[in-house]
């Protein structure tokens, strides 16, 4: 599988991220917390990222945590599968390593996974 992230692939729009909220379900992992949505169809799964201005007030520790989550969910998308609009939340109060973003983006990937194909 391709691992790059098109804009394809990105999610953006009110109306998209709206339904996901309303809609969408609920995980978490670590320092993630994610909503998430099966379309059912067979299109390429969609993403986004948010890093609360709350918990970080500096936009460079925002764009360093959200290229960190963007990093991980690009490397390891094939785990996901098509068909899923997903919102990747920032729940960390700190900086953490990418090694420990990683980890906790592979328990999500693979429990939302294991979600869509039953």
């Amino acid at each position: 599988m391709d691992a790059s992230l098109p804009k394809s692939e990105r999610l953006c729009g009110l109306k998209a991220v709206g339904e996901l909220f309303q809609t969408g379900k609920s995980a978490s992992a670590g320092c993630l917390r994610c909503k998430f949505l099966l379309r059912g169809d067979w299109e390429a799964s969609r993403m986004v990222v948010s890093v609360p201005k709350r918990s970080f007030k500096r936009a460079v520790k925002r764009n360093l945590l959200k290229r960190r989550i963007r990093e991980s969910y690009r490397r390891q998308k094939a785990l996901l599968g098509p068909g899923v609009d997903i919102l990747f939340i920032y729940t960390s109060a700190e900086v953490l390593p990418y090694e420990v973003i990683y980890a906790h983006m592979t328990e999500l990937l693979s429990g939302i996974g294991h979600a869509s194909h039953t």
